[in-house]
């Protein structure tokens, strides 16, 4: 059944109506396992906060990797952010916990969009002469790989007038409609500002916090503890694909395929926060030194058994005994070879 919502032409079907009722069934439990999860809840935001921050910035192509992130993230010191990675890290990272704590008082309209942003790229040395501001030059949407190439996707918006007005309706859009559901809502928002590309640069990045601001406004609370950039992040290349199909029909678009994908990276995310949850059940049953241990790899994702030795003062091959232990337990895994083993939560 094709219907309108906004500008673009979309399938309601079982599919999607499926997808929507799985997201909402586990929302309509989140306040009681909220309430009963407390501590375990505040170790997997840890997490999910590294992840998320690492992987936004490496999908426009930064290098940092989740532990180089966290390194970094346990002590910022803002007069030695000398590299663009590391600047863009912190500012995503400090806008991230501004959506976290004041989500209700952010509202979708320019003026916050343009601070969002702004604070976005606050430490960024080379974006300071646009930043908060939208773009004075036409700017295509590029696919950024680890070989450092680069891929034109689709053309966005020309600059000027024709972005402000695109921006403008879009936001009013949103902030009247009442009746499509909120998880429709937000994909098609996403989805349109990221044809429009409003800013010079960072629109990738911030739509991905604009999905977690909207998301918490609408009542999605457990988004915080599990990272959505991370699955996208893995779903990268399709991620790409679906944009690039739906924006080759640009005007009145047909978006049934990105929020599709959209609302499948949130189903996905929510069955990982499930199996987490369902970990830290089993967290009573380890051994002190196992729970040390596990503990540690939760808030120092990818590190490595001699850091673990180190900081415990427990013998690397206890260590290494307990690391065994917890992998054939399934609450963590192993990554990389030879010297360059490190172990996360799985």
């Amino acid at each position: 059944m094709k219907n309108g919502v906004y500008n673009f032409k979309l399938n309601i079907d079982w599919k999607l109506i499926k997808l929507i009722s799985a997201i909402d069934r586990f929302d309509a439990n989140w306040t009681a396992i909220e309430r009963k999860e407390g501590q375990s809840l505040k170790e997997l935001k840890n997490v999910a906060t590294v992840r998320s921050v690492g992987a936004s910035n490496r999908i426009e192509g930064n290098k940092m990797s989740d532990e180089e992130v966290d390194v970094l993230l346990q002590k910022i010191d803002i007069t030695k952010l000398t590299d663009r990675d590391a600047q863009e890290v912190v500012g995503y990272f400090e806008v991230m916990d501004l959506i976290s704590e004041s989500f209700e008082n952010i509202n979708l309209v320019e003026s916050h969009i343009k601070s969002l942003h702004n604070s976005l790229l606050k430490y960024s040395a080379k974006d300071q002469w646009h930043k908060g501001n939208f773009k004075s030059h036409s700017n295509a949407v590029e696919a950024s790989f680890p070989d450092g190439t680069k891929q034109i996707i689709f053309q966005t918006t020309e600059a000027g007038f024709a972005t402000e007005d695109a921006i403008r309706h879009l936001l009013n859009w949103y902030n009247v409609e009442k009746e499509v559901h909120p998880l429709i809502k937000i994909a098609a928002f996403v989805y349109d500002f990221l044809s429009v590309h409003p800013f010079q640069d960072g629109n990738g990045r911030l739509s991905r916090l604009i999905s977690t601001l909207l998301l918490l406004k609408n009542g999605y609370r457990w988004i915080q503890y599990v990272s959505f950039e991370h699955e996208i992040e893995n779903r990268k290349n399709e991620y790409y694909q679906v944009l690039r199909s739906c924006q080759a029909q640009r005007p009145n678009e047909d978006i049934t395929e990105w929020t599709n994908y959209f609302l499948s990276c949130l189903s996905n995310i929510q069955s990982q926060l499930t199996r987490k949850l369902d970990k830290s059940g089993k967290e009573t049953q380890l051994s002190p030194k196992e729970k040390l241990i596990y503990t540690i790899i939760q808030n120092r994702p990818h590190i490595q058994s001699g850091e673990i030795a180190e900081k415990l003062a427990i013998p690397s091959p206890t260590v290494k005994r307990i690391l065994t232990a917890l992998i054939n337990k399934e609450m963590i895994e192993k990554q990389g070879s030879g010297r360059n083993v490190s172990y996360t939560i799985k």
